[in-house]
């Protein structure tokens, strides 16, 4: 491609965000009702620690195949296109509805699609990583692709453990993807450091350690943090990636208009913010009212920026995320680039 966009900086992709869908489940878990179920907790310790006032959690009937569907039917729909439009359906998740078959073929037949399919499981970075996937599958079809961030983490997380299950709720997000001229998402840096998984992971249950007796009767199959060691990571690859975009692109953090990072603690964002110099009133915050939502995390909050009116034409946005793995990664988007279309509601 010989020609370069005006609005598309180094080493992005001419692809756009052409429709934004948010989905969470109705039950809402407030502090004071972890409390009450027996946590030994309370509303003034889980807020000043992680900045968390309430969580949702799906229903005894719904699985993320069901939460990820709906957050894709609404970007579909804010898109102003159906489902025949889509080149690929792209799941980010962590907590699948199976261990085979993957998440993504459910969601897509439940679209009435046959289109390729698939999961990506990068944690909590998982939704950078789909819209990384997914820009370069949109230019190769020359068509749209669906990316979704869904989870139900209340699946996974121990009701007892008072270090795990303040943190996490449920949810999904959704973005479609289009080739366009004026469009710019990116440049990426994504990364991952496999040596000590044990920092953030659900030790059994995969081919390592299957589900048993015995793995049940300890426990082990739920998921397990070292706090500590997750913070210092977590705001040391964040800010790097952050960094690492803003050189590629030849951008300082001065032309960024909305900093969007993965909502996992308030402290972690908060600490992100100070290193790379964004200031407090250009950080978009939902994780007091969603808490962590992993992969659903970062599109969530984006469909909430907009619908607060946070998102206007021509803006440049920094995504950045840390999740299991250990993962992490950022990028750069130029919202709806086009000043004349129309950004739709969420």
């Amino acid at each position: 491609m010989s020609w370069v966009p005006r609005s598309q900086v180094a080493g992005a992709s001419p692809v756009t965000i052409a429709g934004l869908g948010a989905y969470l489940p109705e039950r809402v878990v407030t502090n004071d009702d972890l409390a009450a179920s027996g946590l030994d907790t309370s509303d003034e310790w889980i807020r000043s620690r992680t900045g968390i006032a309430q969580r949702r959690y799906a229903a005894a009937d719904q699985a993320t195949s069901d939460l990820a569907l709906e957050a894709g039917k609404a970007a579909l729909a804010d898109a102003g296109m159906g489902t025949d439009d889509v080149a690929a359906v792209i799941v980010a998740t962590t907590t699948p509805d199976h261990a085979v078959p993957g998440t993504a073929p459910l969601v897509a037949a439940a679209l009435g699609t046959e289109v390729g399919a698939f999961d990506v499981n990068a944690a909590c970075s998982g939704f950078l990583y789909g819209l990384r996937v997914g820009s370069a599958m949109a230019l190769v079809e020359d068509a749209p692709v669906l990316v979704i961030g869904a989870e139900t983490l209340s699946r996974i997380v121990d009701p007892t453990d008072r270090g795990v299950a303040i943190l996490f709720g449920d949810g999904a997000g959704a973005a479609v993807l289009v080739p366009d001229a004026a469009g710019s998402l990116g440049p990426f840096s994504l990364g991952a450091d496999g040596r000590d998984p044990s920092m953030l992971w659900t030790a059994t249950g995969g081919t390592r350690t299957p589900v048993s007796a015995a793995v049940l009767e300890a426990r082990s199959h739920y998921l397990t943090m070292r706090g500590g060691d997750v913070y210092r990571n977590a705001v040391a690859r964040m800010t790097a990636a952050a960094n690492d975009v803003l050189q590629r692109a030849g951008r300082t953090i001065d032309d960024v208009d909305l900093f969007v990072g993965h909502q996992a603690n308030i402290r972690i964002l908060d600490a992100v913010a100070q290193r790379v110099g964004v200031d407090r009133d250009r950080v978009h915050l939902t994780v007091d009212q969603h808490g962590n939502t992993s992969a659903a995390s970062v599109p969530l909050a984006l469909a909430d920026a907009r619908h607060r009116g946070r998102l206007h034409p021509g803006d440049t946005v920094l995504l950045t995320a840390f999740g299991a793995g250990l993962t992490w990664g950022a990028c750069l988007l130029t919202w709806n680039p086009d000043p004349t279309s129309d950004e739709g509601t969420a």
